[in-house]
């Protein structure tokens, strides 16, 4: 039976000379969880990746998997894979040669045989399975890295920005892989530059900043350590809207931004927190006023990560029009 939780770390730490990549980092994932690490160049997450997938051993602290202690490097616990950076390959193979390879190193303890061929169809590579890794693209090279992570039906996967350089139709394959994963009992730890796929795919985020955990939990807590959002408002009669935006508390309507992607004249920036917009829509579909698109500026997830590790989220507008 898994353990409650897949991942369990208290205070742990890890210098490289006068660098402290990880700072006292606190981390629970439970089983069964897509666990999303976020954070800026340099905060720590291919440290804590690595560390997670036994490449490197922490200064400080303790750190549990699949319900296992573990303290030394390539010490960590069978059931546990992944990879960190870029998948390691071999170039002049082919894709199925590589898993093939990677297949019979591996030796499965359970002496069931590995379906390479399933597992190349499963990450949408069937179709290129005897080419040369070489010619691969990155989005490719990615799915084929997932593919050997898979290998031996790992209970906890600890991915690198696993979407990278992928196309749409390959970023939802790995979407629809991972999430059949976490929905069979895995877990899935994965860090992203892409704010909309940890938003599509986690259950809850971790953020780092300079080595430390400036927020972990769900996405919906995300929204009250963001503070007030703008949000883009579309709607049939922008005058009437703009008349009624101004009798809402706590809400502003943002002079200079009406056209901020699509040109279109009916649209308009509010700013302030979600009970207002609350507000907002009862009023609209009060007056008769048909609401077109309501939906943030900025993603929330993205928003909460620019506020969150000190970064401007966006130039401010010159001026405010009074909501009053």
């Amino acid at each position: 039976m898994q353990p409650t939780a897949a991942i369990r770390a208290r205070g742990v730490s890890k210098t490289f000379g006068d660098v402290i990549a990880l700072d006292e980092v606190d981390l629970d994932v439970p089983a069964g969880q897509i666990h999303g690490l976020v954070g800026p160049n340099g905060a720590g997450k291919t440290t804590l990746l690595g560390v997670l997938l036994g490449l490197a051993v922490p200064d400080g602290g303790t750190l549990e998997m699949l319900g296992t202690p573990v303290g030394r490097a390539l010490a960590v616990p069978g059931g546990v894979a992944g990879f960190v950076e870029a998948p390691g390959l071999y170039p002049t193979l082919t894709a199925r040669q590589n898993l093939a390879a990677l297949a019979a190193l591996r030796n499965r303890a359970d002496g069931r045989p590995d379906d390479v061929d399933e597992l190349l169809d499963r990450v949408g590579l069937h179709e290129v399975a005897g080419d040369p890794v070489r010619g691969f693209s990155l989005g490719m090279r990615q799915r084929l890295g997932l593919a050997a992570a898979l290998l031996g039906d790992p209970r906890l996967l600890v991915l690198d920005e696993p979407a990278n350089g992928l196309d749409p139709a390959g970023k939802r394959q790995v979407h629809r892989v991972l999430t059949d994963l976490a929905d069979a009992g895995a877990t899935v730890v994965l860090s992203s530059h892409r704010m909309d796929d940890l938003a599509a795919l986690c259950d809850e985020v971790t953020l780092l900043s300079t080595g430390r955990v400036v927020f972990s939990g769900p996405l919906g807590k995300l929204s009250a350590e963001t503070g007030d959002l703008d949000h883009r408002l579309v709607t049939t009669d922008p005058e009437r809207a703009r008349r009624v935006v101004r009798t809402v508390p706590d809400l502003r309507l943002l002079a200079g931004r009406t056209s901020l992607s699509s040109g279109d004249e009916r649209e308009l920036v509010v700013r302030g927190p979600e009970a207002a917009l609350d507000d907002l829509v009862v009023r609209l579909v009060a007056a008769g006023i048909a609401i077109r698109e309501l939906g943030p500026v900025v993603p929330p997830l993205e928003a909460a990560f620019l506020a969150l590790t000190g970064a401007d989220l966006a130039t401010q507008p010159a001026d405010e029009e009074s909501a009053r």
